[in-house]
């Protein structure tokens, strides 16, 4: 039987040298992707209606296989070193409500739910497309996007509050410009909110226009603020990326020093630097250029003298005798 230990193990990700954690982990991704594309497949008639008994069969096969993926993961995270010193308890409810563990969740919940519940057909297929978030646990992308989001979510908190009064603000506006030459269209500030919606986003389909003057000039100032109100969201996140890759190249950098303390790098150090970089997602050439940088500043920390003696501490380097100089 497998320990709780080894199937951590199996079920994370960038593991160099561990074949059956690859072979495990690529099943799953490729019944990620089949998944996705199998609810695609339904969504066409003829598709559904040929190929219907075919499709239930990798249904129930893949949400057996997310649903042990759940569990196993569920049940090993105690060994996670994040977990470690927590109670068994403690530490299973803690992981239960991470992003990642409620992606697991949300990817086999809906198949279950359709035994007990009437569910609408399209609604079903919507809710099992959140199988694509699976992705995530997988790529070094989406990890740092989903740790710039939570690092970042009381700016972007704000950035949608003070989009949502501009919302509300813009709809009122129209609607006090426009409510008599388009009633149609701009009678009540809820009616008028898509116009505001369309605008504050910059997108501006035509369908619904101001015809006043006041509306008019009213619709352009809108149209501007519009512009820095969609990029201010943009900007936090930009910020937060280039924070979370330096964030990044900072714990490796200091895997290295660690690492480089004794002098040398053995097989195993060098093993789990590669691990790292992988779940890191830092390409080769970004880790060589650390790797240098960390180098450089050890040999600028190192004295060329002996502090008591005076002497170098450099060994002379070897040099080819010149002409006439006994060889």
């Amino acid at each position: 039987m497998i320990s709780r230990k080894r199937t951590a193990e199996l079920l994370q990700p960038h593991r160099i040298g561990d074949r059956p954690s690859k072979w495990i982990n690529g099943i799953i991704i490729a019944l990620i992707v089949l998944s996705v594309l199998a609810v695609g497949l339904e969504s066409l008639p003829s598709v559904y209606r040929d190929w219907y008994n075919e499709l239930w069969y990798f249904e129930i096969l893949s949400v057996s296989v997310f649903t042990l993926e759940y569990l196993a993961r569920l049940w090993s995270c105690t060994e996670l070193p994040e977990y470690r010193e927590m109670k068994p308890w403690k530490a299973r409810l803690r992981y239960v409500f991470t992003p990642l563990a409620l992606i697991d969740l949300l990817a086999i919940l809906p198949f279950y739910l359709s035994f007990h519940l009437e569910f609408d057909l399209r609604f079903l297929r919507i809710l099992r497309l959140l199988r694509m978030l699976k992705i995530a646990r997988y790529s070094p992308a989406m990890n740092a996007l989903l740790d710039v989001l939570r690092k970042e979510a009381d700016a972007l908190l704000a950035a949608v509050v003070v989009l949502v009064m501009m919302l509300v603000i813009a709809a009122a506006g129209i609607h006090l410009l426009e409510a008599e030459a388009q009633p149609e269209v701009f009678g009540s500030i809820p009616e008028s909110l898509w116009w505001a919606i369309i605008t504050l986003t910059t997108v501006g389909y035509g369908d619904v226009v101001p015809v006043t003057t006041g509306g008019k000039i009213f619709g352009g100032l809108i149209s501007l603020i519009g512009i820095g109100m969609v990029a201010l969201p943009a900007a936090i996140l930009a910020s937060g990326f280039a924070e979370n890759l330096r964030q990044r190249q900072q714990r490796f950098a200091n895997f290295i020093k660690h690492a480089l303390s004794d002098g040398r790098i053995d097989d195993q150090e060098r093993w789990k630097l590669e691990e790292l970089r992988k779940e890191l997602g830092l390409t080769r050439e970004e880790s060589i250029q650390l790797f240098d940088m960390i180098l450089r500043q050890l040999r600028a920390q190192t004295p060329d003298t002996c502090p008591h003696c005076g002497k170098s501490l450099h060994p002379p380097q070897p040099h080819a005798p010149a002409d006439g100089e006994p060889k």
